[in-house]
């Protein structure tokens, strides 16, 4: 805040307007801690290079010439110093056609996107409210600045960042805001992949989560689809089509008190804010209720199947959506055992040494810490998932407890042969026949016929290739 306000009593003593303007001052009325100061001011990009420029303090250049931005770096930190600017949007689905220059902070703030956002401070710590967003605050009502249908025509990843403001701020959609959502989904089309799936990212990990996911599907816009570019040819994809079937979808009352898709926010909110455990939790249930899954039997409502065809359609959507290979695999892996994972946790007889042994086989893993990780990440994700079933007295003890003894067998089963426990007495037994000998072992500590010893290994790969042990002093 410090460099802040130096910065514009720099500008303001060399005759220009400057504020500290969005985010930094909704957090500081919220008691927020900002991480970063967006400053706006009436001098031109040059006249606050040349300002600053006589006090020392660096600006290492504009950043875009339409808009306008100067990067001040004062004492270790940065701050964008921008003028002040009026937007005229066209055909581009995010990105203003043009931009010019303004003369007053009034014409910058009305460009904006949502009141909370909006509001300005001075040098003297006074904040400047021309769009009523202290009274939203108070209120924890996110609304947009002016005509909520123009807002987000001009801007439709505007669409986004409000069920992303939503879920920061735990908020509530204005109803006009809400209202005026769907006149603009025919401008998704024009919005890249890559910045929706930053907007739906941002929106994951944020503290009121289930309110801005609810908002994304109940208003259909996760029906929508945005454009990628697939060497040099524009295609349209669709975003997340799969969860809305989740809505109102009924359950069997006797495990859950919720509906499909509230079920699945509550999932959500009870996971940490992690991007892999919350569309675990978020795609653990997608295939409720599908074709072939949803049936009702002994007058009950079952879903048998769901978690082998959900980890399905989340590979599927995942991918779509450009996530990395491994983030896809182990969501996806999460989704088609959580269903088993609460069955071992019931069932005190089943054999968890069998089940880790298959998967170890199961190529799934590179190496016996990456397959306990992915233990305890299915654990928390079906912890939430019994707490998500909104039943009194949920307790998650026995499912966290049976996630760390999973976690404790993966390092006693390898899954490379890098975890085998050898010394160089086996190089010496194998010769050239190493990697099949290592294989060998492998595939027998894996079906527990032999334990992970190095005493043990060489002992098994000698009488398999019938050849002696040479002494352990010999080959260290």
């Amino acid at each position: 805040m410090e460099g802040a306000l130096r910065l514009l009593t720099i500008l303001e003593n060399a005759g220009y307007e400057a504020f500290i303007i969005g985010g930094a001052v909704r957090d500081v009325l919220m008691g927020v801690e900002p991480h970063d100061f967006d400053i706006v001011t009436s001098a031109r990009p040059e006249q606050v290079v040349q300002v600053l420029d006589q006090y020392g303090i660096d600006t290492p250049g504009v950043v875009g010439k339409s808009f306008g931005v100067v990067v001040a770096i004062l004492d270790g930190a940065h701050y964008e110093i921008a003028t002040y600017r009026k937007e005229r949007y066209g055909i581009d689905s995010h990105r203003p056609e043009e931009i010019t220059y303004a003369d007053t902070l009034e014409e910058d703030v009305l460009r904006r996107d949502f009141t909370v956002n909006g509001m300005a401070m001075n040098r003297y710590q006074e904040v400047i409210d021309l769009v009523g967003g202290r009274k939203d605050l108070k209120n924890k009502v996110l609304r947009t600045i002016g005509n909520p249908v123009e807002r987000f025509q001009e801007d439709a990843l505007r669409l986004f960042r409000a069920c992303r403001f939503v879920a920061k701020l735990d908020f509530l959609p204005h109803q006009d805001l809400l209202a005026a959502m769907p006149k603009a989904f025919h401008r998704v089309k024009g919005l890249s992949l890559e910045r929706v799936r930053n907007e739906i990212d941002r929106l994951m990990m944020e503290p009121a989560v289930a309110k801005g996911l609810d908002i994304l599907v109940q208003s259909r816009l996760a029906e929508c689809s945005c454009r990628v570019v697939d060497h040099g040819t524009v295609r349209e994809l669709p975003i997340l089509p799969e969860l809305y079937h989740l809505v109102d979808l009924p359950q069997e009352k006797a495990f859950h008190e919720f509906d499909g898709w509230y079920h699945t926010l509550a999932v959500v909110s009870h996971t940490e804010p992690d991007l892999l455990l919350r569309w675990g939790a978020l795609l653990h249930d997608v295939a409720k209720g599908m074709p072939g899954i949803r049936a009702i039997i002994d007058g009950r409502i079952t879903d048998r199947g769901h978690d082998v065809l959900g980890a399905e359609m989340a590979q599927e959507l995942l991918t779509r959506l450009g996530y990395p290979k491994t983030f896809v695999r182990r969501v996806s892996w999460i989704v088609k055992n959580h269903m088993r994972f609460h069955f071992f946790v019931q069932h005190g007889e089943a054999d968890e040494k069998k089940w880790v042994r298959k998967e170890a086989r199961s190529g799934e893993f590179r190496d016996s810490q990456i397959m306990r990780e992915a233990w305890l990440q299915l654990g928390h994700v079906c912890a939430a998932d019994v707490l998500g079933c909104g039943k009194p007295y949920a307790a998650t003890d026995g499912t966290l407890a049976f996630a760390e003894c999973m976690a404790d067998l993966s390092l006693l089963i390898p899954v490379h042969t890098k975890d085998l426990n050898y010394d160089n007495r086996i190089f010496t037994v194998a010769g050239n026949r190493i990697a099949e000998g290592l294989q060998y072992l492998l595939q027998q500590v894996q079906n527990g016929v032999l334990k992970n010893e190095p005493d043990v290994l060489v002992q098994a790969l000698s009488n398999k290739f019938q050849r002696p042990i040479a002494p352990k002093e010999e080959v260290q």
